[in-house]
């Protein structure tokens, strides 16, 4: 199999890369963290220039045309820089909403304006109650002539509160946890009836809880066909988990630079204490954990397009196990190392080990994804 890069994709690499190294250095970043929304619209812009927000939408639609590759290219760099921006919640999720289930008239509506920076979206899925289930939807849509009626609550809404827009997941028909009956709505965050309360994640990222109270959808806002969303869903979420471990992977590498870094230059009893074969030997672990976590998440990369749910899905599902294990490992192994100041607010080991955690825990953490993977059988058929 080929792991090299095209030409076009070693320049997105190269580009991206130096655009996020000029313009997201730690205090930088601190400082968008400020901003409203807690992101810069001015590196959100130079996104859009550099055409990164139209990377996997296709061209018809107003994007590039660029596959699940061209975005491990672009998380991973995003990774390293540690970004606050929604590119996952507007370009991955909410866009592959509309990738897969949208109309050609919501696409020609909606996907030019993701691409040039003007619309920020957010998909509203995940509830109180439903942890990883991805069929628990509680929320309600009640038939209301042409259009629908939405009653409920969802949790942990990525950038909800800086979207223009949210996708929302409720109920046409059917129980709490059943598979079947789940439609996928567009709604305006500034509708009468959506109520958005928003708040720092641990990571310092964005999220928010929505609840919709009688907010009515009109026909031409439902995308695909009511009801049947699951596999759509199933597979966004599967697209977004490759793309996760992907700026994992970015995050390891930089707990790996910078710990070895310190290795080098802090000192103890007069010598580096890189020195020390104790310490020489935990860098390498990091190394070997941190290469681990790239392969797999190479491989979640080719197969994020897999027409196949359940080899797509397995693929998927042993990348976050991996990634999951690996990001708790470098994480940990990078603060201890580095002593007290690893665990510190103004040092960057610590922001970098936070978002590999929350990474590990977003569509399911490790414990869960292995799980999953063992009542599939495996990754590999016997």
């Amino acid at each position: 199999m080929d792991f090299e890069l095209s030409e076009e994709q070693r320049l997105l690499q190269e580009s991206v890369g130096r655009l996020l190294s000029d313009r997201y250095g730690f205090e930088q970043r601190t400082a968008y963290m400020k901003e409203p929304g807690g992101f810069s619209r001015a590196l959100w812009k130079q996104y859009a220039d550099l055409g990164i927000l139209a990377l996997p939408f296709a061209e018809e639609d107003g994007g590039i045309g660029g596959g699940p590759v061209d975005i491990m290219i672009v998380m991973e760099a995003m990774g390293r820089a540690l970004v606050l921006e929604p590119y996952l919640a507007t370009v991955v999720l909410a866009g592959g909403v509309l990738r897969h289930a949208g109309s050609k008239v919501l696409r020609a509506g909606l996907i030019p304006k993701i691409a040039d920076g003007s619309l920020v979206l957010a998909l509203a899925h995940s509830e109180r109650q439903s942890r990883y289930d991805l069929a628990d939807v509680a929320t309600s849509a009640k038939k209301d002539g042409a259009g629908y009626v939405l009653d409920g609550a969802k949790g942990i809404v990525l950038h909800g509160d800086s979207a223009d827009k949210l996708i929302v997941s409720a109920r046409v028909s059917g129980k709490q946890r059943e598979r079947d009956g789940i439609g996928l709505f567009l709604v305006d965050a500034k509708a009468k009836g959506v109520s958005i309360r928003g708040y720092q994640t641990i990571d310092g990222l964005r999220a928010a809880e929505v609840t919709l109270a009688g907010v009515k959808i009109g026909a031409e806002d439902v995308i695909g066909d009511p009801g049947k969303a699951s596999p759509v869903i199933e597979r966004v979420v599967d697209e977004a988990m490759a793309a996760l471990s992907a700026e994992a992977v970015g995050a390891m590498t930089v707990m790996h630079e910078v710990t070895t870094d310190y290795l080098k230059t802090r000192k103890q009893f007069g010598v580096p204490i890189g020195n020390f074969q104790v310490l020489q030997h935990a860098a390498v672990d990091m190394l070997m954990a941190t290469e681990q976590a790239r392969s797999m998440a190479m491989l979640a990369a080719m197969m994020a397009a897999e027409p196949n749910a359940v080899e797509r899905h397995k693929s998927v599902a042993a990348a976050k196990v991996q990634i999951g294990r690996s990001g708790r490992f470098v994480g940990k192994t990078a603060t201890q190392l580095h002593g007290g100041i690893g665990m510190t607010m103004e040092y960057k080991v610590g922001h970098y080990f936070k978002r590999a955690m929350a990474i590990d825990v977003s569509f399911g953490d490790a414990d869960h994804h292995l799980a999953t993977l063992a009542k599939m059988g495996g990754l590999l058929a016997a």
